[in-house]
């Protein structure tokens, strides 16, 4: 296996993970986010291989079975997500360096099975979880208070993870990732040349 790091983001809802992950790879431009395949129907506008893979249950199921899959995921919705093995490997042999913006459980699976998994915990105080969530209004009053309760359970995994960042202020937590990285990928240049 590389020696390169592989960068799982993971975080309760509405905690800033994908506000995050573009700035880092604005600032880092060799990251590269991992392409995750998912059941749920293509939109307007969306790409096959740029938003996600988008692949039918059968496809999806027959890729798990097949051993395709690094982590995976089924929601309550029954639409399913994971990330495909071949995606990182094509990451990787571009000569990029991989990030995955990850659930907890897949980020947790990710962290046992990949050697060099660099695992980051992006956290909020739960009152701006709950603000960010009500702000962005993609879900109905119900639906905010369960992920509000989850991330309550989420945020008392954090210790779980090799770092935590508290998103409290963008900049802030942005200059914090950004330096976390770059330590990383430092020691991994440190170790290539031993």
């Amino acid at each position: 296996m590389s020696a390169q790091p592989v960068f799982v983001i993971t975080g309760p809802s509405g905690a800033g993970k994908g506000t995050l992950i573009r700035a880092l790879v604005e600032r880092l431009p060799e990251l590269e986010v991992a392409v995750s395949a998912t059941t749920r129907p293509m939109r307007p506008g969306e790409v096959s291989g740029r938003e996600y893979w988008f692949l039918d249950e059968e496809q999806f199921v027959a890729r798990v079975e097949a051993g395709e899959f690094l982590e995976h995921v089924q929601y309550v919705s029954r639409k399913r997500y994971g990330t495909l093995r071949s995606e990182m490997a094509r990451i990787a042999a571009e000569g990029r360096v991989c990030v995955l913006e990850l659930e907890l459980e897949g980020a947790l699976r990710v962290q046992e099975e990949v050697e060099r998994a660099v695992t980051i915990f992006i956290a909020a105080d739960v009152a701006e979880l709950e603000r960010r969530l009500r702000e962005r209004a993609t879900e109905s009053t119900g639906e905010i208070e369960d992920r509000i309760r989850l991330a309550r359970r989420q945020l008392e995994q954090a210790h779980r993870f090799r770092y935590m960042v508290r998103n409290d202020d963008v900049h802030r937590a942005t200059e914090v990732l950004s330096a976390i990285v770059e330590r990383e990928l430092d020691l991994a240049g440190t170790m290539v040349a031993q």
